[in-house]
């Protein structure tokens, strides 16, 4: 009796997850968190109006989502002022991350990315074989110059750019993001990942033709519009290079219940606003639990805050798992110097308060 033949790329990648989730965190606690303020989420919530509309939705989950996400799309598309055929809408970033590569990568194909930056973008390039080459951050910031000019040198089919940046929270403007594209080499894709845009100040997103091939955007409603469980992302990109996604995207990933909360969310204005309000008191909070207790919170764009904690690698992750054995789930980034850091959620006031008081505790046992 044998059993199945993997390829030879799927025997030699491991079986890892890029992220160990906060729920397999508390089944080994065999408690839960008392705050969940680590996963980047968006804790103050969807638009009411995007609950009702999936509520809604659930009486009709017998039937499969509408393949082509029509009015999400098209409303998508008025929104931007493009054409619907200028976007295609996927399961997050992260599914849309998966089918870009697919679409570009084989086995020893070269792609660029920043050291630290979004591990799951990693994941999909080693699951195609492709061959990731990586460049420091400069100054806490991604490079986007530095990471062109990689390309050039490997002759890179693909460069990920996070604007802003996860882990750091960092942003450039959009201006300085049209300074580059120039220097995009032939046969090269800038993939600029926009996941926080909504959060960010106002001329961080680029003006970009629509027609560029040499640049696609991913946004998504996991952040700003609070429905990270829900799952809908979107591509924005010239119309050949979206169409290509119609060869290898599972065309029934998205649910019923998911299109309407996305759709009637991006209806909401009103809440949208709101919702950035509430996350950059939360950021002026944490900077100040983090100046109280000696610690510095850098300067972030998104909706979570990553916190200078002053030494090395170390000694943040002493810090963090005295928070996490304290009832509170934060993160931090993976690679030096970066990871003399950890990274918070916002969140309501409630939440905040029981990291001052647990930070506080952490540190008193680790002076």
């Amino acid at each position: 009796m044998t059993g199945p033949r993997y390829t030879k790329l799927a025997e030699s990648l491991p079986a890892t997850v890029p992220f160990v989730g906060p729920e397999a965190q508390e089944r080994a606690m065999g408690h839960p968190f008392a705050a969940r303020i680590g996963a980047n989420e968006n804790i103050f919530g969807p638009s009411p109006k995007a609950i009702d509309a999936m509520q809604k939705a659930a009486g009709e989950i017998w039937m499969y989502g509408d393949p082509e996400s029509y009015d999400l799309r098209h409303a998508l598309a008025e929104r931007h002022g493009i054409a619907p055929e200028n976007l295609v809408v996927g399961e997050g970033i992260d599914g849309l991350l998966g089918y870009l590569v697919r679409l570009l990568i084989g086995e020893g194909d070269a792609v660029v990315t920043s050291e630290g930056a979004y591990p799951t973008f990693n994941y999909h390039v080693a699951g195609f074989g492709g061959t990731l080459h990586k460049v420091p951050y400069r100054e806490d910031a991604e490079d986007l110059a530095a990471l062109l000019a990689k390309a050039a040198e490997v002759d890179a089919k693909l460069v990920y750019f996070a604007n802003p940046d996860n882990p750091m929270g960092s942003w450039c403007t959009g201006n300085d993001i049209v300074a580059q594209l120039d220097n995009i080499p032939d046969g090269c894709l800038l993939l600029l990942d926009e996941a926080y845009v909504e959060l960010a100040p106002k001329g961080t997103a680029p003006t970009i033709a629509i027609t560029d091939p040499r640049v696609i955007r991913m946004r998504t409603f996991s952040k700003a519009y609070g429905m990270a469980g829900a799952r809908v992302g979107y591509a924005m990109g010239e119309a050949t290079n979206i169409r290509a996604f119609e060869k290898i995207r599972n065309h029934f990933g998205m649910n019923r219940a998911a299109q309407a909360g996305a759709l009637a969310g991006l209806q909401d204005a009103a809440w949208l606003s709101e919702t950035c309000g509430k996350v950059e008191a939360s950021r002026q909070h944490i900077a100040a639990v983090a100046a109280n207790h000696g610690l510095k919170a850098l300067p972030s764009a998104t909706n979570f805050v990553a916190i200078d904690c002053g030494r090395d690698g170390a000694y943040a992750k002493a810090i963090l798992d005295g928070l996490v054995a304290r009832g509170i789930f934060a993160r931090m980034p993976f690679v030096a110097p970066q990871n003399r850091c950890i990274r918070v959620s916002c969140a309501p006031e409630a939440e905040i308060t029981l990291l001052d008081k647990a930070l506080g505790e952490v540190l008193a046992d680790l002076a």
